[in-house]
């Protein structure tokens, strides 16, 4: 994260001298600053759009054959961005990893196929057309971006003994039941169930549920083979989605849990508590990510709920001022505490992610923390009492983290 905010400040300070350039020295730094840093830019994005719909649009004939020219200028133009990306990593690869090391990463084995692939294919005497198919590599360059991706591969890591255990299911099945149906059907129909290899085509068209249709049992024992193949099919294929969907689940679950806990962390009321507290507080907290100019609250609704701001910022609007609440600050306690309609508007003015704790669970955490009920009740009685008596509170008072203000 330290890294990430690092690379966003180096970029918003150099955002200045690059506006001053010319549209395409504009481009080109861009595109070398976002590939020296490994981090995708505008352009490898706006490349890949046009180089997938050249690619598309290279196998309509009538299309290509009037704009032939455009469509492989766009190819070009998309390839020697690729190029580009790759020659400069490999040029800042030398001090930060090696290149060796570049080269054999996956993120390298990708730059390097997605710049080489089409210029070898095109060198080796392959049809211009079919070279350029070799682009369709070029979408391997998302990978990295993906976090599903990455979710996946590491659900398929913590599960491979699972996943294995009924791959072997899967195999004993497709053997055996190739076998069964070869000794069955190979007097009625020696061309397709002449040997048992042939016969796994049949199998695996069975197994997986598809049935083609193009290979069927025609005697009696032979298709109450294939009725048995069918519902192991329909079992083995539950399972592997059981497998992967629990693993996402639990996968999904710690991800959050993770992050949950470090917004909770950052809120000073929370912060005081015991680590085995803060793991009560981040499993009864939901998380809320909302981009800027959202209202989180409107004025005279009613309230169920209060919210901690983890990160970003909002704005309190009053009748008669408007109120800024950074990081650390909570609003909306007074709807869990007897008043429950909501007496201002709340907007974000950026990015913002939301700790929010619904009626049931704040009587439960309170009920097992009293130390913090008194904080917030207090906070909150304070804040009420202002209000009452038509106070204007210090701006600071507003903005400092563990502070209130009820909406």
């Amino acid at each position: 994260m330290r890294r990430t905010k690092a690379h966003r400040r180096q970029r918003e300070e150099a955002l200045p001298q690059l506006s001053k350039l010319p549209l395409l020295p504009r481009l080109i730094s861009q595109t070398r600053s976002g590939a020296a840093s490994w981090h995708p830019t505008t352009v490898t994005h706006v490349a890949l759009a046009m180089g997938v719909g050249a690619l598309l649009i290279l196998t309509i004939e009538p299309i290509y054959a009037q704009g032939r020219r455009w469509i492989e200028l766009v190819l070009w133009l998309c390839l020697a961005v690729f190029v580009w990306e790759w020659t400069v990593r490999l040029y800042y690869s030398r001090a930060k990893h090696g290149v060796v090391r570049y080269l054999a990463s996956p993120g390298g084995i990708i730059d390097t196929v997605s710049a080489l692939a089409v210029p070898i294919a095109l060198a080796g005497g392959i049809a211009t057309k079919s070279a350029w198919l070799f682009g369709a590599i070029w979408l391997l360059k998302l990978a990295p971006e993906l976090s599903s991706l990455k979710l996946l591969r590491r659900v398929i890591a913590i599960e491979a003994g699972p996943l294995a255990s009924v791959l072997a299911i899967f195999v004993l099945v497709l053997v055996v039941a190739s076998t069964v149906v070869h000794v069955l059907e190979r007097d009625e129909q020696p061309e397709v169930f002449g040997s048992v290899p042939a016969t796994l085509w049949w199998a695996v068209a069975t197994l997986t549920t598809t049935g083609y249709g193009d290979v069927v049992p025609h005697t009696p024992l032979g298709r109450l083979v294939a009725a048995a193949v069918m519902i192991c099919g329909l079992f083995i294929f539950g399972l592997w989605t059981g497998i992967l969907a629990t693993g996402f689940a639990a996968e999904n679950r710690r991800e959050n849990f993770i992050k949950t806990w470090e917004y909770v962390s950052r809120v000073p009321f929370f912060s005081r508590l015991a680590p085995g507290a803060i793991t009560d507080v981040t499993q009864m907290l939901r998380r809320l990510d909302l981009p800027p100019k959202v209202t989180v609250v409107r004025r005279g609704a009613a309230g169920d709920c209060m919210y901690f701001i983890a990160a970003g910022e909002v704005e309190v609007e009053l009748q008669e001022k408007r109120i800024r609440l950074g990081e650390g600050a909570f609003f909306g306690e007074l709807a869990l505490l007897g008043d429950s309609i909501r007496t201002a508007n709340v907007v974000t003015r950026e990015v913002s992610t939301l700790l929010v704790l619904d009626l049931v669970d704040f009587r439960l955490l309170m009920a097992r923390h009293p130390d913090l009920s008194q904080a917030i009740d207090a906070e909150a009685r304070r804040r009420q009492a202002e209000n009452q008596r038509g106070e204007a509170p210090n701006r600071d008072d507003w903005t400092t983290p563990g502070t209130s203000h009820d909406a």
